[in-house]
């Protein structure tokens, strides 16, 4: 037990290495990273496309990168925007990690870009515990996955910097109960901003950018409970391939 213990937090502590360097140097140059995270499914594409072509439209210099384990499906959606669109397919791997991130930007990343959207792996558990080198975590539901969703998946929900609730258009058909949503996140995340979205009839579009923007320009942003405690990453998987094992850790 000792050694998985004792793997899970090297690899944690290799990658928030990694995303710490990653940032520093996307700062440098003024760029800021949006992590995207969510369940398949969740509408986070079609949002992001939305999101993407209001910056287009705002003079915004942005990018997206989108990784899935399989298919380039996402960037052909999100290259519709017109803005510079990266694919990334982790071959099996369920979550990006800041030194893979950083290593697909490397001569890609227009030098003026101001902010880097990146579309995570679909899915709230492995992508939870990573850092990526991120200036704002924002995490995804929609209202078919059930008011529960933050409890179920509370390192996802509790270490964001802002809440999405997508697909708000069909919410009284599924009988989807915003309150008990919210106090749910509030349970988990206290304090953080939820916000509603439908990407087919635009309520909400332009609000993930307009926060993203704010927090290139210095405005702070939301302070998780969860990041301030120690060892707040509850799950981990480490894939050497050198070796062709596995090690899963689940706390």
């Amino acid at each position: 037990m000792c050694r998985v213990v004792d793997l899970r937090q090297a690899v944690l502590a290799k990658n928030d290495a990694s995303a710490h360097e990653l940032r520093t140097n996307l700062a440098a140059r003024g760029i800021a990273v949006v992590n995207l995270l969510s369940s398949p499914g969740s509408g986070k594409t079609a949002l992001l496309e939305r999101e993407l072509l209001r910056a287009r439209e705002r003079d915004v210099p942005v990018a997206a990168l989108s990784a899935d384990l399989a298919t380039e499906n996402d960037a052909a959606r999100l290259a519709r925007s017109g803005v510079p669109v990266k694919q990334v397919l982790t071959d099996g791997l369920c979550h990006l990690e800041a030194g893979m991130l950083a290593g697909h930007l490397d001569g890609w990343l227009p030098d003026d870009t101001r902010l880097l959207f990146v579309e995570n792996v679909g899915n709230l558990v492995c992508p939870a515990s990573y850092d990526l080198g991120e200036t704002l975590r924002v995490t995804l539901a929609s209202v078919t996955e059930g008011e529960d969703k933050p409890l179920k998946y509370p390192t996802a929900f509790g270490l964001a910097h802002l809440v999405v609730i997508t697909k708000t258009d069909i919410a009284e058909a599924v009988e989807f109960d915003e309150a008990a949503f919210r106090a749910n996140v509030e349970q988990v995340n206290p304090g953080v901003e939820v916000i509603l979205t439908s990407a087919r009839r635009g309520q909400g579009v332009g609000a993930l950018l307009d926060r993203a923007l704010a927090a290139v320009d210095g405005t702070p942003v939301h302070s998780p409970v969860m990041a301030r405690q120690p060892h707040h990453h509850g799950h981990t998987h480490a894939h050497p391939k050198a070796t062709g094992t596995m090690a899963h850790t689940h706390s």
